[in-house]
């Protein structure tokens, strides 16, 4: 296959592009191109964002965030590589199925509609659909954070991640993954390579699922890798070894 240059990283819920920062430079100084857009309703120093949410954020739905990047893809001289985290992980494995990727990355990635969670998860992400909710957002609280993403990071380090990385989200986003047969994935199509990276301690999405996607996938001509990094949280692109991370997905990339 031709290996594209180009990589697009798309944010998850709850954080937003800032969190690619250190992987961006990463990839840089490999020779790639890097894209780090926000999604839509999600651009903006994080800090900030709690403070004043975005006008755009609730009217951001699971379709925007693909179509967001398909415009995106569409500009670019070649196919890229699309590595998605958490929703955007669900995100990659759509714009694998569109044709839009030369490879997919899906990390700790959330499940398609045509495929049912576990009850962990439900439980716990179950807050960030707003169904029984007055507010017009998701805004985590720390502690929140602390038991459903920063479950392997030390105490004293929880407060800060918080402060640097947390933001408001869309309860439209949730809403269309379960909601809208958009996000439902074929998974009899033909496909390019894509790789399943999971962390074994992941409280949101545990590596069960991520091995279930994984295993989802029925094209015999059409590969499908995976990995799980035991000890490993929701937080894996930004907590200590994310390098261990970032490395292996160019390494696999590469070796295609």
């Amino acid at each position: 296959m031709t290996k594209s240059k180009s990589i697009i990283l798309i944010h998850g819920n709850f954080v937003n592009d800032t969190t690619w920062a250190k992987w961006k430079e990463r990839y840089e100084q490999k020779g790639y191109k890097v894209y780090t857009p926000a999604n839509p309703g999600h651009g903006g120093n994080p800090s900030d964002l709690r403070k004043q949410v975005h006008p755009d954020l609730i009217k951001t739905g699971f379709t925007d965030v693909v179509n967001n990047i398909v415009r995106l893809v569409d500009s670019l001289p070649e196919k890229p590589l699309i590595i998605g985290h958490s929703m955007a992980g669900m995100a990659a494995m759509k714009l694998l199925e569109l044709g839009k990727a030369a490879a997919a990355v899906s990390i700790d990635g959330a499940p398609p509609k045509n495929v049912f969670p576990p009850f962990s998860t439900l439980k716990a992400v179950l807050p960030a659909f707003g169904f029984f909710s007055a507010t017009k957002y998701f805004m985590g609280s720390r502690d929140w954070y602390d038991k459903c993403f920063f479950n392997t990071l030390p105490e004293s380090e929880r407060a800060r991640t918080f402060d640097s990385i947390a933001v408001p989200e869309s309860y439209k986003v949730n809403r269309e993954l379960v909601l809208n047969s958009f996000s439902n994935i074929d998974f009899g199509k033909a496909h390019n390579p894509i790789l399943f990276i999971g962390g074994g301690s992941d409280a949101i999405f545990p590596a069960s699922l991520t091995t279930k996607l994984a295993k989802k996938y029925k094209d015999s001509n059409s590969r499908v890798d995976l990995k799980i990094f035991q000890g490993k949280s929701h937080f894996i692109c930004g907590e200590t070894g994310w390098e261990i991370v970032a490395d292996y997905i160019t390494d696999w990339y590469e070796k295609l």
